[in-house]
């Protein structure tokens, strides 16, 4: 037996699999609830077309999530059965919740899922996955809505074509989306990086998508986009309303979950802190230049690590040093900033009031603020790019 041993924080006891005597480079993952009827057909077709000679060691993972037929017997009549399948059952439903459990479970370099219908194309798989294995890309997702080099060639009723573009529309104007299809049910991601967004995703369900390729993206992760071409499943059990309603909501929340809030909490009790810290230093006697370093210094190191763990969510020791080096450079602009303001004011007037003093300095700390928060989040804290998980590039990509 092979367990899929998580290899990050977890937020509830993982699945084990089975029936995989080697560790494969990608798990596919098939999310199922009450799919008896077309999921032993599913199975046997993916496992054929990936027998035929996709250039990477795979496994086929069927994740059923809280099934009251008999899906879960026909997983695991299909795991003893074909090399290189697995099933793993878990209590409670969620499309997300399936993909959370099963992707930081596994073992693979490489972590993907497709809808048990198997609408998309499989031809795209290989596609999907070589630039995720050359370290091109850390996400990869079908899309049917956009297509570089092609259109893809969709077929599906105008009302779900309507909904898909209406969405995907507001995903781009609400949080900035720049991923053109997020529900596509045919998605990858490095096993590393799924490690990195999963512990941070909220939905448990359908949005998991969404907020997945969300949290890349505000990540500065590369998201690589394959044309698919997909057929419209007609006994779908997407409930569109009920859907839609859940997705709006979870706009709603990403929208106003931004760094920029929890940025300027930070911002404002270090200001409160920096300005104390400079009042009781030059009651100490300090010059007022001495006295803006030290307390601007003092403040700066604290801030630094706030933005990073609370505003930008970046945790543990990697990077460290690098960002605080970092900081301490954009602490010397705002040392720049407020004692330049500080020299104006005592050129301007020549013993000038400490409450003068403080009111300047705030003045130019908010100035500082806005390049402070400007350089962390595009360079103090932007995601430098991951090694690719296999050295030496690329396996080739071959269509079938």
């Amino acid at each position: 037996m092979t367990s899929l041993a998580p290899r990050s924080r977890r937020r509830a006891p993982e699945p084990a699999v089975a029936n995989s005597d080697r560790r494969p480079r990608v798990d596919i993952v098939i999310p199922v609830h009450n799919e008896q009827t077309v999921l032993a057909r599913s199975v046997h077709h993916l496992h054929a077309f990936l027998s035929e000679g996709i250039p990477y060691d795979w496994r086929i993972v069927i994740a059923d999530n809280a099934s009251t037929d008999d899906t879960l017997q026909v997983a695991r009549g299909l795991a003893d059965a074909l090399q290189r399948v697995a099933a793993v059952h878990l209590d409670r439903k969620g499309r997300g919740r399936a993909l959370r459990a099963t992707w930081l479970a596994s073992d693979a370099d490489i972590v993907a899922y497709m809808d048990v219908d198997l609408s998309t194309d499989l031809h795209a798989l290989a596609p999907l996955l070589a630039g995720l294995d050359s370290g091109h890309s850390e996400v990869a997702i079908g899309t049917r809505l956009a297509g570089r080099g092609r259109m893809p060639r969709v077929t599906r009723g105008a009302k779900r074509e309507l909904i898909s573009r209406v969405y995907n529309h507001i995903l781009r104007l609400a949080l900035g989306a720049r991923f053109s299809d997020a529900q596509c049910g045919f998605k990858a991601l490095r096993a590393d990086v799924a490690r990195e967004l999963l512990p941070d995703i909220v939905d448990q369900g359908w949005f998991f998508d969404t907020e997945l390729l969300v949290a890349a993206q505000r990540r500065g992760m590369r998201i690589h986009e394959v044309a698919v071409d997909w057929v419209d499943d007609s006994d779908s059990r997407v409930e569109i309303v009920s859907t839609a309603l859940t997705d709006l909501r979870g706009v709603v929340r990403l929208r106003f979950d931004s760094p920029l809030p929890r940025f300027l909490a930070i911002g404002l009790a270090s200001t409160l802190a920096y300005a104390a810290l400079f009042v009781l230093l030059r009651a100490a006697g300090l010059g007022s230049g001495l006295a803006n370093a030290l307390a601007l210094a003092l403040t700066a190191v604290a801030n630094t690590q706030a933005n990073r763990i609370w505003a930008f969510g970046v945790r543990g020791r990697d990077g460290l040093a690098r960002q605080h080096a970092a900081g301490a450079l954009v602490y010397l602009l705002a040392l720049g900033l407020t004692d330049g303001a500080l020299t104006v004011l005592h050129g301007l007037i020549a013993a000038p009031g400490r409450l003068l003093e403080v009111g300047v300095l705030v003045v130019a700390s908010l100035v500082a603020t806005g390049c402070r928060y400007a350089a962390l989040r595009t360079w103090v804290f932007a995601r430098r790019p991951l090694r690719s998980p296999r050295a030496g590039g690329a396996a080739p990509a071959r269509r079938h």
